[in-house]
């Protein structure tokens, strides 16, 4: 939108995008909080990091063409 004129985000697209990031960040709090050791930390940030990214993808161009993304 600002940087070119193939990205067209509306309000829906905004608001998924902050709940999501709203959700990694509070997920990601209760795992600093509840998780003792820093090996299990490290994996489940791992974990929520890709699981993230993969959501954050598949909403963005449908690359595993899932009706999620409206493929």
């Amino acid at each position: 939108m600002q940087l070119s004129s193939e990205i067209n985000w509306g309000l829906l697209d905004f608001i998924v995008a902050g709940i999501l990031i709203i959700v990694l960040i509070l997920v990601l709090e209760l795992i600093f909080r509840k998780v003792q050791s820093n090996k299990k930390k490290l994996w489940l940030v791992i974990l929520i990091g890709i699981l993230f990214i993969m959501i954050w993808v598949e909403l963005a161009v449908g690359i595993f063409g899932s009706p999620f993304a409206g493929s």
